[in-house]
């Protein structure tokens, strides 16, 4: 049964750090040996820092959260806060390793977290941090990654060997599998899908450049819409204006949605635009990657087909060689809000094999080594009996 509840961060003595043994950077294309053990699984996002317990078939056991620390505070806040909750989870379950999925980019060895937008992680050394303070084997991989591995494991892309992932969000993340594994590209930053220019000389993106998908396809875009159109105290933006007092910045995605399935026209409208921008996404990222499956997380999606229903429809028009091939499927994630947490812990439990067999090995080295030198210590005698 899943549990859930807050976690206050409280101090713990210098006592409870141990060594932390990390193994490898590159998973196993198979997970069907993976020892089935509970691990950890962190999900780090721009507001907060989410951690559960996850058996080895997806069941969240337990799971804590607290608010992500801001990102003007020293990356020890951050590394200070994953400890506590792994600290916190580890005394009420026996924990065999720990992945974090982090909002950012997370070189190719899964080591170091090169940029993150919501925190102070600038080339973080990130696992390496963590080293002399857990006791367990620690992944890192990007958020993204996470989520379309715990979807592709439990949830909507189960049985699919090409696979695209698409978060909607604040912006837009994304991650592509082939064949169980995940391809992160040379430098570990692939599926950055969010920042290929679709309108030259279009909408300013934070990234800096103009005109990316994810400012005509997310969270920040319907938000962005709705508030210009109460702003301007346009006649079909009466029904949010009044809803939110005439507070234009206290609207949101989720009360977009939530007037949407009301049956409001213009959260109707805006949503639809946002999902056919989605749909022409999706045909650039088909004829490029050719996958089987599209799967769509993040909290945009809680629209359901309400956005789904359009990008499908746009997906079919912009495909290219559309009538002639076979069209991929696009599916709703199913995991939701914990698909982050869910993919890190079972990555971290490729991680925890692999530390088993190396302990293993080391142990019976160390059995060789003991034996022979009870051998060379025996006296001449001894040494010649049979």
């Amino acid at each position: 049964m899943t549990t859930y509840r807050d976690f206050s961060l409280t101090h713990r003595g210098s006592a409870r750090g141990t060594v932390l043994r990390t193994i490898g950077t590159r998973e196993r294309r198979s997970h069907l040996t993976a020892p089935r053990v509970p691990t950890v699984g962190i999900d780090i996002g721009g507001t907060k820092v989410m951690a559960g317990v996850v058996d080895a078939d997806g069941v969240i056991l337990e799971k804590v959260r607290t608010e992500t620390p801001d990102k003007s505070k020293s990356p020890k806040v951050v590394e200070d806060t994953i400890v506590e909750l792994v600290l916190d989870l580890s005394d009420r379950h026996d924990v065999h390793a720990v992945g974090i999925g982090a909002a950012g980019w997370v070189d190719a060895d899964r080591s170091r977290v090169l940029f993150a937008p919501h925190l102070a992680w600038r080339d973080e050394p990130l696992r390496d941090a963590l080293q002399s303070r857990l006791a367990v084997p620690v992944m890192v991989d990007n958020d993204a990654n996470t989520a379309a591995w715990a979807e592709w494991r439990f949830g909507a892309g189960r049985g699919e060997d090409h696979l695209v992932m698409i978060t909607l969000g604040t912006g837009i993340g994304g991650a592509i599998l082939e064949g169980g594994q995940v391809k992160r590209g040379r430098y570990g930053v692939a599926g950055e899908f969010g920042h290929m220019q679709v309108v030259p000389g279009g909408h300013r993106c934070p990234c800096g450049n103009r005109g990316c998908w994810e400012q005509y396809s997310s969270g920040n875009a319907l938000v962005r819409e709705a508030r210009e159109l109460a702003a301007a105290d346009s006649p079909v933006a009466y029904n949010i204006i009044a809803r939110v007092g005439g507070n234009v910045h206290e609207i949101t995605g989720p009360l977009i949605t939530e007037l949407a399935r009301e049956g409001d026209a213009m959260c109707v409208e805006l949503l639809q635009d946002i999902g056919q921008w989605l749909g022409v996404g999706i045909a650039n990222l088909a004829a490029a990657l050719d996958p089987s499956c599209f799967v769509i997380g993040g909290g945009v999606s809680a629209a359901d087909d309400l956005l789904i229903g359009p990008a499908r429809d746009a997906f079919r028009r912009h495909l290219t060689g559309r009538g002639y091939r076979p069209e991929a499927r696009i599916a709703k994630a199913q995991l939701g809000p914990e698909a982050g947490m869910v993919g890190a812990a079972d990555l971290a439990r490729l991680v925890a094999r692999r530390f088993r067999r190396a302990t293993r090995r080391r142990v019976e080295r160390h059995e060789r080594y003991a034996q022979f030198g009870r051998r060379g210590a025996a006296g001449p005698e001894e040494q010649e009996q049979p």
